[in-house]
C-alpha cells in the first residue's frame, strides 16, 4: 500500500491504496463517484472513460499510480455553480439516452474531443467518438449532441468556455 494523491474534479484526495488499483475502482469504491461505469474491465468499451490532463482515458485499465497529481475530471466535475456543461445539456436537448448506460463514456469523450476539435464535421465526431460504444444505437442523436454543443460553446466564446470548466 502506497499513499498517492489524486485531483479529481478540482479536490485533491490522499489516499492509501495499492497504486496498481485501477483508477475506476478508487472513483467509484474510495470516493464515491457514480459517472464512470464499469463496463468491460478491458478499455474497449469506454464506459469507464474520465479525461486526465485534456485527454478521454479508460479508468478501468489505468493503474492509480500513473495518474498521481494530474487533474482527473469525471461526470461529476462539468457541471458547475449548478450549470450544466454544454455537452451535457446538449445531452438532454437531443434526449440522446435510452439505457443511459454508457452515457458517461459518451459525454466524457465527446468534452474530450470538443476540447480539441471545437468545429468537428460529423466524419470527425464518428471518428473520435468510435471507440466508445452504445448498445442502443443512438450515435446519431450523439453526433447531433455534439454539434449543439459546439455550436452553443463557440456562441460563448472562449471566456465562458474556461469558465465552465474551470
Amino acid at each position: 500500500m502506497s499513499n498517492i494523491t489524486l485531483k479529481v474534479n478540482g479536490r485533491t484526495h490522499t489516499l492509501d491504496i495499492d497504486p496498481s488499483t485501477p483508477l475506476l475502482y478508487i472513483l467509484r469504491n474510495d470516493l464515491g463517484l457514480q459517472g464512470p461505469r464499469f463496463g468491460c474491465g478491458l478499455g474497449q468499451c469506454g464506459a469507464c472513460t474520465v479525461i486526465v490532463k485534456g485527454a478521454a482515458v479508460r479508468s478501468c485499465i489505468t493503474p492509480t499510480s500513473t495518474v498521481q497529481g494530474a487533474e482527473i475530471t469525471t461526470l461529476e466535475g462539468l457541471a458547475q455553480d449548478g450549470r450544466l456543461h454544454p455537452v451535457q445539456q446538449a445531452w438532454i436537448d437531443e434526449q440522446v439516452p435510452q439505457c443511459g448506460f454508457c452515457q458517461n463514456g459518451q459525454i466524457m469523450t465527446a468534452k474530450a474531443l470538443l476540447d480539441l476539435n471545437p468545429n468537428p464535421t460529423d466524419a470527425e465526431i464518428r471518428e473520435g467518438m468510435d471507440r466508445t460504444l452504445c448498445r442502443c444505437m443512438t450515435y446519431y442523436r450523439i453526433q447531433a449532441a455534439i454539434k449543439r454543443a459546439a455550436k452553443v460553446i463557440a456562441a460563448a466564446g472562449p471566456a465562458a468556455e474556461k469558465e465552465v470548466v474551470a
